[in-house]
């Protein structure tokens, strides 16, 4: 398990991370979201001891990083996926890492074929196509056989087959039982690996929480409903405005949304009123919605919304 616990990091006036406190559990996948420049990549270097904190802790199984005594095969890491000497192959850069940790040269050749690199083994890294360099990141990961796994945008240049290996993998690697921390920008590939989210934005924790939990509490998470009586539905919407944080959307005479409400509860003030469904089921937040709501006055590059039609967010998910 990794624990932070008033994780801060300044840099002179600048706050990059500031006071998060969590826990990523083993066995599930955490996936970290947030902004560009909300403080991830710090983050995850301080856990892994490339960044002293200004104050808090980073703790894995209960450690700082600088205390494992055997820390590649506690922890792998994928931050950076062409930190290697690009004359080196893929085979003798792992070999370095494995004769530098006590691990047998026949766990290099077991990574290897786990990430396809086998053929490719004796080439020179350095004319790696950038999702050759991703497996090779994720090789060196794997190598000590660590119970906890940091992926920094594991599957930047991975064509869509290689996305989904990683998919795989890392659910595979958390039913296992480990602890799998997990960075990307790509919402609707975390919505289908990730089982816990942790979102920042501008160094602050926004939000630690169930994939569900989150989509269900967004603004854009609603319940439909369709009716043969008009004038029921109309009746049933102008009932639901009446009450607090509560939005009615017409989408046609026979059809509306309502956002704010349960399906039990638009369900039953629709038996009270009388009124005859064709149809009554939940509307969804993709994850993109959701994060897009809960990280809107964090963006440090923002844009005018008016430019792509967005919508502001309606309420601010509770978390």
């Amino acid at each position: 398990m990794i624990t932070l616990r008033g994780l801060t990091k300044r840099y002179g006036d600048t706050v990059a991370v500031d006071g998060l406190t969590l826990d990523i559990k083993e066995g599930q996948v955490t996936g970290f979201l947030g902004p560009n420049g909300a403080g991830k990549s710090t983050t995850m270097r301080m856990i892994l001891g490339l960044d002293n904190p200004t104050e808090g802790e980073a703790l894995i199984h209960g450690k700082p990083y600088s205390a494992l005594r055997h820390p590649v095969r506690e922890v792998g890491a994928l931050l950076e996926a062409k930190a290697l000497h690009p004359a080196r192959s893929a085979r003798n850069h792992l070999l370095s890492m494995a004769r530098t940790n006590g691990i047998p040269a026949r766990r290099v050749d077991e990574v290897l074929e786990t990430v396809g690199l086998t053929k490719v083994a004796r080439k020179r890294a350095g004319g790696f196509s950038l999702g050759m360099y991703q497996r090779l990141g994720v090789a060196g990961a794997l190598l000590g056989d660590p119970g906890v796994l940091i992926f920094d945008e594991p599957v930047n240049g991975l064509d869509p087959d290689g996305v989904r290996w990683v998919r795989e993998l890392v659910r595979s690697l958390a039913a296992e039982g480990r602890t799998v921390f997990l960075s990307s920008h790509l919402m609707s590939e975390m919505q289908l690996t990730a089982d816990q989210l942790v979102v920042i934005g501008r160094g602050r924790l926004l939000a630690d929480a169930r994939i569900a939990d989150l989509l269900a509490q967004s603004s854009r998470a609603g319940v439909r409903l369709r009716s043969p009586q008009p004038e029921g539905l109309r009746a049933l919407a102008e009932k639901l405005t009446a009450g607090a944080d509560v939005e009615v959307e017409m989408v046609g005479g026979d059809e509306i949304v309502v956002s704010g409400r349960s399906v039990e509860e638009v369900g039953d003030l629709a038996h009270e009123l009388g009124v005859r469904l064709h149809t009554l089921s939940p509307v969804s937040a993709s994850l993109e919605q959701a994060y897009m709501e809960l990280t809107a006055e964090s963006v440090e590059y923002g844009t005018a919304s008016a430019v792509f039609g967005a919508q502001p967010p309606v309420r601010k998910a509770k978390v």
